[in-house]
């Protein structure tokens, strides 16, 4: 028993000689917990601070942050940036045309057009007709010719007074330039003008021959008796110019050639039809 206690003691002595801390070692070598303590604690320093628990790796795959970017930092929704939309180019404004020219370019174009082209119209040929300056015609042609380096459809006219007489026109303006010669029920109300009062010439002789030329020249027929009708008369009662004279045999001529169309008769007949329809001179009484 003394070589035991003997023994410990020495040893116990031994070790306060070594470390000069025989408390210290006393508690290393006899407190487990603390050796325990100090096993689990790994190696960290007395003293520091673990700070806040990190985060474990069974946190949602939607709540890491990417990568590169802070994980504690607010998320911030990133939105398309708005392209402008592109301006449609401005139209070039256009130069105001007057509209007189306009219309001139109109016509120009619709002239242009209908030349060298083969116009419908009303008239054939082998049609009676009527020019408003040389009386009835008949249609015998129709031909196309290059005139001034322009190709035209054309009517030949033959003109019945005057049978060696050829007129031209454009097929393309003919409906505004001749007419149908008329027919038989207006060829009697032509006569029955003849039996209206004539008009004389009156103070102002000038203007009633421009009057009387405008008559010969509108193509109309019941204006061309009219003139045969007062020149009568004027030549009748007091005589008339030389002038005048001319002008009353051409509308006698051109009145007969229409008549003569119309009533199917030869141009003398239809000079005896006017003789006869205008009112005789008055005799003196003896």
């Amino acid at each position: 028993m003394t070589e035991t206690g003997s023994g410990t003691i020495s040893e116990a002595a031994t070790l306060t000689d070594s470390t000069g801390d025989s408390s210290t070692a006393s508690e290393e070598r006899t407190d487990p917990s603390l050796a325990n303590e100090e096993a689990g604690s790994g190696e960290t320093p007395a003293g520091e601070g673990t700070g806040p628990e990190e985060p474990t790796a069974s946190v949602a795959a939607d709540d890491a942050a990417p990568s590169g970017t802070d994980p504690g930092a607010p998320k911030v929704e990133v939105k398309p940036k708005k392209v402008p939309a592109k301006k449609a180019p401005a139209k070039a404004r256009s130069r105001k045309v007057p509209a007189k020219r306009v219309r001139a370019r109109r016509r120009a174009g619709a002239a242009k057009s209908a030349a060298g082209k083969k116009k419908q119209t009303s008239f054939r040929v082998g049609d009676k007709v009527v020019h408003p300056h040389h009386g009835a015609a008949e249609i015998v042609k129709r031909s196309k010719l290059d005139l001034a380096g322009e190709s035209r459809y054309y009517f030949e006219l033959e003109i019945a007074t005057e049978s060696s007489l050829k007129v031209l026109i454009p097929v393309d303006t003919i409906d505004e330039t001749i007419r149908p010669v008329i027919t038989k029920t207006a060829a009697g109300r032509v006569l029955l003008k003849f039996k209206e009062d004539p008009q004389d010439s009156g103070a102002n002789w000038s203007r009633w021959y421009k009057v009387l030329n405008e008559k010969m020249t509108s193509g109309d027929i019941f204006q061309v008796a009219e003139v045969v009708r007062d020149l009568t008369h004027a030549q009748q009662a007091k005589g008339i110019s030389p002038a005048l004279k001319r002008m009353l045999s051409k509308a006698r001529t051109t009145l007969s050639s229409e008549l003569a169309f119309a009533l199917r008769i030869t141009p003398d007949q239809a000079l005896e039809r006017i003789d006869l329809a205008l009112p005789k001179p008055e005799t003196p009484e003896e």
